[in-house]
């Protein structure tokens, strides 16, 4: 019934939706410029034109990149694809070898999309690739799971593809996979096994200054999750029946962790239009049409994730399994580890990434090297201006020196 009634309410604002755009429409004609009753209605009916989410991936729009002293095109090309994901590589045409990075985006209600600053900052020094995950609602029952095993498999595969030599950039929830992937890579002596590794504000013990989060998680059962916050994809998409967890109910909960902030951007962002602010206003409608754009998981891999890393913490305690065999982070001893944590994160509190650092003893301390960044937030990690100027430098480096 979850999804039937977020579907009911999509249809119902549909036409309400496409009367405000056409209000928006005539209200921003030219002559309308200085009425500022006009400029007010013309902000409402943008905002109500507005007040929806998209399921569909924004593009990244990367068409080009200066690399030393000269600007090159940006293609993407499918390097490897499956039903649940595409190994999405950001090619350029230039004779220089770059080192060659798999920037593994989270899976946790958002397309790849969110790292697009990441992308752009590392794209002129760096080969790079994503994991471009798909929306679970579009991918027909007949294609399996998705799961941790599933999801780990997708991690070693890419890995492969691109081939021995790689460095690995996993950014919040799929740190704990790519540590797996790492172990298991290391384990079976896999020569695609990551030249270096880093772990951006990741959940990798979160019994380490429990968050917001994390105490959610551990306050209710895993049938509770299932129960309540799982649903079945509707009849008129492509994969129908299968169960999932909505992307629309993450991002609820997301909003709901911040949601003053929330309604003040939109205060904002109202004024902005109204006062012809065009510049601010499209700074804030362009995090939103992000923000708003959300991706359904598979019911197994949200719920796996719930019980193995918030609620049984089995990393850390030495209890996760791939495909039924223990995972062996002891086993890495030729990847280097950078972890970076933000000092002002929510989400992923400090202390909780780092923790890599104790679970993967057999490597040297030369190969291991951690940064706290002051004064940001868990987006704070990955993009703006702190991202570009004081923590790239530091992956950069890592990258540059075990290459």
């Amino acid at each position: 019934m979850l999804y039937l009634a977020y579907q009911a309410h999509v249809d119902i604002m549909v036409p309400v939706r496409a009367w405000a755009s056409m209000a928006m429409a005539a209200g921003g004609q030219p002559y309308f410029a200085d009425n500022a009753v006009i400029r007010n209605l013309t902000a409402a009916y943008e905002l109500i034109a507005r007040a929806g989410l998209s399921h569909t991936r924004p593009p990244f729009g990367i068409t080009s990149v200066n690399v030393g002293n000269r600007e090159v095109e940006v293609q993407e090309e499918a390097a490897h694809a499956t039903p649940f994901g595409t190994l999405l590589h950001f090619k350029k045409d230039i004779a220089t070898a770059q080192p060659r990075v798999l920037l593994v985006a989270p899976l946790s209600g958002h397309f790849a999309t969110l790292l697009r600053a990441t992308v752009q900052t590392m794209l002129p020094e760096h080969d790079v690739f994503i994991t471009d995950w798909h929306n679970a609602r579009d991918v027909p029952l007949t294609a399996g799971r998705f799961g941790s095993d599933e999801y780990i498999d997708h991690l070693i595969k890419f890995l492969e593809v691109i081939g021995p030599g790689a460095h690995v950039v996993a950014v919040c929830q799929p740190c704990v996979a790519m540590l797996a992937a790492a172990a298991v890579m290391a384990q079976a002596q896999n020569p695609a096994q990551p030249r270096s590794m880093t772990l951006m504000a990741g959940p990798i013990d979160t019994r380490i200054n429990p968050s917001k989060v994390n105490e959610l998680a551990k306050k209710r059962s895993i049938e509770w999750f299932e129960r309540t916050l799982t649903a079945s994809v509707p009849l008129r998409y492509p994969g129908a029946f299968r169960r999932v967890y909505p992307g629309f109910v993450q991002l609820a909960a997301f909003m709901s962790m911040n949601i003053e902030r929330h309604l003040k951007a939109h205060r904002d962002l109202y004024d902005n239009l109204a006062n012809g602010e065009l510049e601010k206003a499209a700074i804030t409608k362009a995090f939103y049409d992000e923000y708003f754009a959300v991706l359904d998981l598979t019911a197994e891999f949200y719920l796996e994730t719930v019980r193995l890393i918030f609620q049984e913490h089995a990393l850390p305690l030495g209890k996760f399994t791939w495909h039924g065999h223990v995972v062996e982070p002891t086993a890495i001893r030729r990847t280097m580890l950078l972890t970076v944590e933000g000092e002002r994160d929510d989400i992923c509190s400090v202390g909780q990434t780092v923790a890599a650092h104790d679970l993967c003893s057999k490597l040297r301390p030369y190969l291991k090297r951690h940064h706290m960044q002051a004064g940001v937030g868990h987006y704070g990690v990955f993009s703006g201006k702190r991202w570009e100027n004081q923590i790239y430098p530091i992956v950069q480096n890592v990258i540059l020196s075990s290459d």
